[in-house]
């Protein structure tokens, strides 16, 4: 098993706690709706899907991925998220750093798209 470590930094009008209510609580209801290709399952494995709850989002070639993001408030309302990602690998799977990258952007990118589908719907 591998482990991989990459840090990114994205910029977003959405106010933090809707963000953060987006991405955290809401993310197997919200995510699978913008982009249903990009999880094979996401499942609440402990708790009720709030505070203290686990859940599990299935990849393709990975054991785990462990988040740690920031959700930094920003004068206009919006907020800056800093993630940095730890890509464990299932057994002897490779992945490059370029893939990561490539992981990571698209991350963004389904951020970008969730972002979008909050604005057009205010109440999600």
């Amino acid at each position: 098993m591998g482990v991989f470590t990459y840090t990114e930094e994205h910029t977003s009008p959405i106010p933090p706690a809707r963000a953060f209510k987006a991405m955290i609580f809401d993310v197997d209801k919200l995510m699978p709706k913008p982009v249903p290709q990009a999880f094979k399952s996401i499942e609440v494995i402990q708790g009720d899907g709030g505070a203290r709850s686990i859940k599990q989002i299935n990849f393709a070639k990975l054991e785990k991925i462990a988040y740690e993001i920031q959700l930094v408030p920003t004068a206009n309302g919006g907020i800056i998220t800093k993630t940095t990602s730890k890509y464990y690998t299932l057994g002897n799977a490779e992945i490059n750093k370029e893939e990561i990258k490539g992981r990571m952007e698209k991350a963004g990118e389904m951020f970008k798209v969730v972002e979008e589908y909050l604005i057009k719907n205010p109440d999600a």
